[in-house]
């Protein structure tokens, strides 16, 4: 089969919609259940490719989670903590014995999870029982993995009445060098991103401090893989194998790294144990626990703290996270590293990125003001490498 009728396109009122392989060829996709749409398919194969070179450049079972063209969260399945499963909510679980591909999936899912909710999934390996049963219990959309075993098939059957999007891709298909498409009739051709994120990327470091661990190796690959498939601009903060800030589609850099960094805060913030320890309503569903601590630890805490809205969330009314108490929790955030699809213009972003405990910075370099961003690195004692390389993606 070389061509798949979607449901619509971006929109309900955008029909006909199709993909097809113009060279007559096979599609690479298989779709085992559901009817996918055309943002589905976007997401799935940014998604796909994410995850397969996060799997390549580390070696481990990679996740992704993507809305809108842009990974929500991704993550290689390094083993959960007792902390992290229960801020991601599967503490009720047999968490300590899930495949790292469930690990990696509950870390893509948990690290932001009011942006992955409504998520499209991709999977670098085959979705075996304890991933699927991730699945089963979120809101998403769909999944796109290379194959699934028959326990999994049917945990993924039980979602949505059966029309839950289940996708196979082929892992050895290989693309055309030279893609191609459409805007306002105009066909657009270019060669395929087709660079390789590896150790040798990081060997021109420019800072004083030159002291790169193979853990902040790993994690620095990790955020430019996800910076290649992420809407530009884009800025990426990564710690212990998992992105926990993406800021995508910015216009302003600076703009990138703040939204990314209170991602991140957000996800430090969310393991203090005053909101880990938040008396919600047994019967209170996850989803709403995630707007609750959202609004909790931001500015506008009252919405869920004043008189008639508290009971709403809670047992007893929570005390107000103060901001010094939030302040005095964030300060021991550290050993972050984050990456740039391009060079930082000022050394705003570095101060910024040090607030988030940025400590290890990938960019391309080649800004004229490049000087000030390696002397705001040096005042923290950061390292930071220049790949030479800029990873727009649109």
């Amino acid at each position: 089969m070389n061509e798949l009728e979607l449901k619509y396109g971006c929109n309900p009122n955008q029909k006909p919609s199709r993909i097809y392989m113009e060279d007559g060829s096979e599609l690479p996709v298989k779709v085992l259940r559901g009817k996918p749409g055309y943002i589905n398919f976007l997401d799935a194969l940014n998604g796909w490719q994410l995850v397969k070179d996060l799997k390549a450049a580390c070696g481990l079972p990679a996740a992704a989670s993507f809305k809108h063209v842009s990974p929500a969260g991704a993550a290689i399945g390094l083993p959960l903590t007792d902390t992290l499963a229960r801020i991601y909510w599967v503490d009720d679980l047999d968490w300590k014995s899930f495949s790292p591909l469930a690990c990696a999936y509950a870390r893509a899912r948990g690290a932001d999870r009011m942006s992955s909710f409504g998520d499209f999934i991709s999977l670098s390996d085959i979705c075996d029982k304890d991933t699927a049963s991730l699945i089963r219990r979120e809101v998403s959309d769909g999944v796109i993995a290379p194959g699934y075993t028959e326990e999994a098939l049917e945990l993924l059957a039980q979602k949505k009445n059966g029309n839950y999007n289940v996708i196979q891709i082929d892992p050895d298909y290989v693309p055309s060098k030279v893609e191609s498409k459409q805007v306002y009739g105009v066909t657009f051709e270019q060669g395929r991103q087709e660079l390789r994120i590896d150790d040798a990327l990081l060997e021109n470091i420019v800072t004083k401090n030159k002291e790169l661990p193979p853990e902040a190796k790993r994690d620095l690959k990790a955020a430019l893989i996800i910076l290649k498939y992420t809407q530009s601009n884009s800025v990426c903060y990564v710690k212990d194998g998992q992105a926990i800030g993406v800021g995508a589609g910015q216009q302003s850099r600076i703009h990138c790294t703040r939204l990314a960094g209170q991602k991140a805060d957000n996800w430090w913030l969310r393991q203090c144990p005053k909101v880990m320890e938040l008396p919600f309503l047994p019967d209170l569903a996850r989803a709403e626990r995630d707007n609750v601590i959202d609004v909790y630890i931001g500015e506008e805490y009252m919405d869920v703290l004043e008189d008639g809205r508290w009971e709403q969330y809670f047992t007893v009314r929570p005390e107000v996270f103060t901001r010094e108490e939030k302040k005095e929790w964030l300060s021991r955030l550290g050993d972050v590293s984050l990456g740039s699809d391009a060079f930082f213009p000022f050394g705003d972003n570095i101060e910024r990125a040090k607030k988030s405990g940025v400590k290890y910075v990938a960019e391309p370099g080649g800004s004229v003001r490049d000087d000030v961003v390696i002397e705001a690195c040096d005042r923290y004692g950061m390292v930071m490498a220049f790949t030479g390389i800029r990873l727009f993606h649109h």
